[in-house]
């Protein structure tokens, strides 16, 4: 038997907060992931008051925050954007902090394959302020895996010299996108893994991740209009969530497994039904 709490992505309820709160509780989840970045939950919207009514709803509930989203949808590979991205990202880490979580998720970009690539410093140098930030106040930020080979993140991640930017593992952004094995990007990336998501999908064409992430524009012609991947419901896909799994409890991780459903009609019939998925590997 595994020891993994279940979380579920607020947004993927397509309700109102307080709304998907409640829906998450039905599921039997043991936590939830919330979007902070915009709207009535981004720290700015947030007074104290009304982060301490929220937590209280929460707890309520039956449940915790297991992380926030704090992905500016930007990336940290402007030189110029930086300092205001890296601000706002400080601020999602406090207001985490005031509801009583540890973890902001978010994508960093395209870490270029080539060091000498002029990006890769400007990542670099982003990411190490971040890291800074977040051991000073006992967090983490969490790099969604996706975008690059879990042997490359972790190269990238071990230039940094802290754990304070850390690794949100999703198995299905590594089929989709990569092609690379959720199962040795696990090893890989142990030292690093803080949260994870439950997405399962398939892989439909070869892409390049930076036109695929809309690092690189314009996309060239032939580029456009191309479906690279499909995210479909746990254990439809090519994730082997029972290696997977395995895996994660071999290398100590204990943190949530959050499910993002980010496709679908009926999403709460969906999460529930992913939420036993899971349920039933972790008690085998």
């Amino acid at each position: 038997m595994y020891k993994f709490p279940i979380g579920v992505m607020l947004e993927s309820f397509r309700l109102d907060t307080r709304a998907a709160i409640a829906e998450a509780a039905k599921t039997g989840a043991d936590g939830v992931q919330m979007y902070a970045t915009n709207g009535e939950n981004a720290p700015e919207n947030l007074t104290p008051q009304k982060r301490k009514e929220l937590l209280n709803f929460l707890k309520d509930n039956g449940l915790v925050f297991s992380a926030l989203c704090g992905d500016l949808g930007h990336g940290f590979g402007n030189r110029e954007l930086n300092p205001e991205l890296i601000e706002k990202s400080k601020r999602i880490v406090d207001l985490a902090k005031d509801l009583e979580c540890d973890i902001v998720t978010t994508h960093i970009g395209v870490v270029p394959t080539d060091k000498n690539h002029p990006r890769y410093k400007i990542m670099q140098d982003a990411c190490a302020s971040l890291a800074e930030y977040a051991d000073s106040v006992g967090a983490h930020f969490a790099v969604e895996t996706g975008p690059e080979t879990s042997e490359i993140l972790k190269e990238f991640l071990d230039s940094l010299g802290s754990t304070g930017v850390g690794v949100n593992l999703d198995p299905a952004n590594l089929v989709m996108v990569t092609g690379d094995d959720p199962v040795r990007a696990v090893y890989n990336l142990k030292k690093y893994i803080v949260h994870t998501h439950a997405k399962d999908g398939v892989k439909l064409a070869d892409g390049n991740p930076e036109y695929i992430y809309g690092v690189v524009h314009p996309v060239p012609q032939e580029f456009q209009g191309i479906q690279y991947f499909e995210e479909v419901p746990l254990g439809e896909g090519g994730v082997d969530f029972p290696a997977y799994l395995k895996a994660l409890d071999e290398v100590g991780y204990r943190g949530f497994l959050t499910i993002e459903r980010e496709v679908g009609e009926n999403p709460s019939k969906d999460i529930s039904q992913a939420a036993v998925f899971l349920k039933k590997l972790i008690s085998k």
